[in-house]
């Protein structure tokens, strides 16, 4: 299989097997313009096995979201076909409209314009709660 390298763009490298695809959704990928390669059940020496997603465009990346789905992603930023910076990712402390609260009487399903903001309550494993009602999210 040949994948051509990034040249002035993005590698979001080291994505839990798997995840590549919630990933592509999540930032909307499928309305870009240029060229995205999505590498699933990659061979590693370090994960076992891993997803990569190259972008060949310089984008804005939703960075509280790709934390929430996998805080331990590294985002590679290509220029002129050189690696220049490396971003390591991290749980944020805070989330705004990645995830919905599920509590049916909370203000944010009542007031469909109001954000919805969890806050992160536990890193291990991650728990976040919802900022109007406390309602848990696990993620499952």
């Amino acid at each position: 299989m040949n994948i051509d390298s990034v040249t002035n763009g993005l590698v979001l490298d080291h994505i839990k097997a798997g995840r590549a695809m919630q990933i592509y959704a999540t930032l909307g990928l499928d309305d870009l313009d240029c060229t995205v390669a999505v590498i699933k059940n990659v061979k590693s020496g370090k994960m076992g096995r891993k997803d990569l997603i190259k972008i060949d465009e310089m984008i804005d990346l939703d960075l509280d979201a790709l934390g929430f789905i996998d805080p331990n992603i590294t985002i590679n930023v290509i220029r002129d076909g050189a690696l220049v910076e490396k971003k390591k990712l991290q749980l944020p402390g805070e989330l705004r409209d990645v995830i919905r609260c599920r509590n049916p009487r909370c203000i944010t399903t009542l007031e469909q314009e109001t954000d919805q903001v969890f806050r992160l309550a536990r890193e291990d494993p991650p728990l976040y709660r919802c900022a109007y009602c406390e309602t848990a999210y696990t993620g499952s």
